[in-house]
This record gives C-alpha cells, structure tokens and sequence, in this order.
C-alpha cells in the first residue's frame, strides 16, 4: 500500500480522501465550457484586431493618396516605398498585393463599425474581392449565420451558390432571407440544381454503383449538408417502408427545420426515367401519410441524378407540381468563367421556358 506523509492511502496519486470527495462530471464540464469559450473568444478577438489592423492601414494609404497631386502615379510608389520600409521592420507580411487589399478593403468598407467580429482576414480577403453588392452581402451574412470558416466560404464562392439560387429566386428574395426578414417557404427557393459533389473525391469517367455512392455521401456528411443549404439534418439512411409484404428502401431521408418538412432523397447513378420519378413520388406520398405530422408541411422529394431530360421530367409530374425537384449531380467543380456561363444559359433557358406553352 502506497501513503501521503499525513498517513492517507493512496489511489493512485489520489489520497482516499480526496477520492471519497471526487468531483462531479457536470461540474468539470462546466469549467471546461468556461475555459474553451474564453480560449474561442480570445481567439476571435485576436482574429478581429487583426481585421482592424488591415482596416486602418487601408484608411490610412486611402487619406494618403488624396494628397498628391497625380493620384494613379502617387498610389503606385506610395504603396511600393511603403511595402519596402515594413518590410526592414516587420519582415514579408507586408506585401503590395497585402497593402492594395487593405485599401480595398477600407473602400468597400468604409465604416468601421460595420465590419463583423465574426469574420477573420482570410475571409474579409475573399469578400472583397466579389465586385456586386448584393453578391457579397449575401456571402457575408450566410458566414456569419452558418459559421463557414474560410475554406466553406471559399468553397460556396467557388460553385456559384448565389448563382445557382439566382435560378430560381430574384436577388432581393435572396438577400430577405440572408437578413432573415423572410424565411423560404417552397423546396425551389433552397434546393440547388445543379449540386457540386467534388468534395467527394470521385472520378467523373467511371461508373459508381448507387450504394457506393450513397456511401461517400454519407462518410462526407458534414460537406454534403453544406452544399443542401440551410436547415437540414440528418435522420436516416435506407429508411425501411413495408407495404403489405413488399419492402423499399428510401436511399437519404433529411429534415429541414426552415421549410418544416422532411426531404427525401433518391441516388440515380444513370439518367433518370419516369419510373425513378413515380418511385420517389412513392415514398414522398408515404412520408405524407405515414410519417408528417399535421402541423408540418408537405413532403420534399429530391431525385439526384447524373443525367436528366427536362422535358420527360416536366411531362412525368403534375403541372402544379411543387415538391418533386430533380438536380443533376457534377463530381467536379467547373472553372469559374466556364460555371458563370452556364448559369447564363440556364437562366436564358429558364426565362424561355416560362413563356412556353404545353
């Protein structure tokens, strides 16, 4: 047996005493929450100060070039002169690329008690490179709302979300609900098509059975959720429906607590066909009926597939349709001149469409 010098026995290197008066798990969890937030905040606070350094070196080269006399050529050297002395007493953090961001930066924003504590440099360097208004102001709130760090903002930025939404929505409803003065109330306001999957690492050219692919979808869950959009959750994978002695199984089924309804997903690996489309029409008439309580809205289905014929899919659905949404998935991430023209075309494409007749 192991004692203290009082005498006490020892468990381990904890006397018996003081094991009889051992803590509780509630309690250290308490200190450890209060230890954690101040340690988060102390970082943020340091993340924003460095927001305001860059604020105010950008303030201050702005003020600076208004006095001289040939503006363009005063800016240019004034920049370059000044990147060199910071360079001898702070070293290379200092760049002229640094220093054109920072007055950039001021002139975007150029009231300092507008700038969000929420944000870090890395993100404000992405926000101020976005030339429209309502463009980054979109991006900026739904960081803020959603807690992207750098890499989810820039991976939003990258697929054209406020692009992809533009197809369905017109820039103020976007920009209500970004400052929640509105929350979405149809499927068509938040589901995207298309969907980007390139974070799941899958080649284009090869061909993937539907669990495999509902595999890697779930093993990058957390990404998958961050291209869905706002308000999903997850509720369950190959969801049994028993109908009589017949069994199906729904391949993703998710809640989404905005549009108060759950969504229901079904894996295509091919081009869809009109009995993928009455298959999924199945299962959301089964969640209506079966599962939806009376408070929450209708059923969303989402078919999402490698390849589709509007048009087929248009003649398979109701014309009032309204909650079965099909979205072309793409593995990669196109370059962005080549992902703007698209969205170009698929709204030409969606504003003709609405003039036609059937």
């Amino acid at each position: 047996m192991v004692h203290n010098e009082k005498g006490e026995f020892l468990v381990g290197n904890i006397s018996q005493q003081e094991h009889n008066y051992k803590i509780s798990e509630t309690f250290y969890s308490d200190v450890r929450t209060i230890i954690d937030d101040a340690r988060s905040n102390a970082v943020r606070s340091v993340d924003f100060h460095r927001v305001l350094m860059y604020w105010r070196v950008g303030e201050r080269i702005f003020v600076e070039e208004q006095r001289g006399e040939e503006r363009a050529a005063y800016g240019t050297y004034l920049i370059k002169n000044l990147e060199r002395n910071l360079k001898t007493d702070y070293g290379s953090g200092f760049s002229v690329r640094q220093l054109e961001l920072a007055r950039q930066f001021y002139r975007i924003y150029p009231i300092a008690n507008a700038l969000r504590s929420q944000l870090n440099w890395a993100q404000y360097r992405l926000l101020i490179r976005i030339d429209d208004d309502y463009k980054r102001e979109y991006y900026e709130l739904e960081t803020v709302h959603n807690g992207w760090n750098g890499r989810e903002l820039e991976r939003q930025v990258n697929s054209s979300l406020y692009e992809r939404l533009l197809l369905s929505n017109d820039k103020e409803a976007i920009r209500a609900v970004a400052r929640k003065e509105r929350i979405p109330e149809k499927p068509i306001e938040i589901i995207k098509d298309p969907m980007y999957l390139e974070f799941l690492g899958l080649k284009r050219e090869a061909a993937y059975y539907e669990k495999d692919f509902e595999s890697a979808l779930i093993t990058h869950l957390r990404e998958f959720l961050l291209e869905l959009g706002n308000g999903f959750s997850f509720v369950a994978r190959q969801k049994r429906i028993l109908l009589e002695d017949d069994e199906f199984f729904v391949d993703l089924v998710f809640y989404n607590r905005l549009l108060r309804c759950f969504v229901v997903i079904e894996i295509k690996t091919h081009k869809i066909t009109h009995e993928d489309l009455g298959q999924l029409q199945m299962y959301v008439n089964y969640f209506d009926r079966c599962e939806k309580l009376p408070d929450e809205n209708p059923t969303v289905g989402i078919l999402l597939c490698a390849s589709k014929n509007d048009a087929l899919v248009k003649f398979s659905l109701p014309e009032d349709n309204a909650n079965i949404l099909t979205s072309k998935y793409e593995l990669y991430l196109p370059k962005e001149a080549d992902l703007l023209d698209e969205v170009k075309e698929m709204l030409e494409l969606a504003e003709e469409s609405e003039g036609d007749v059937f």
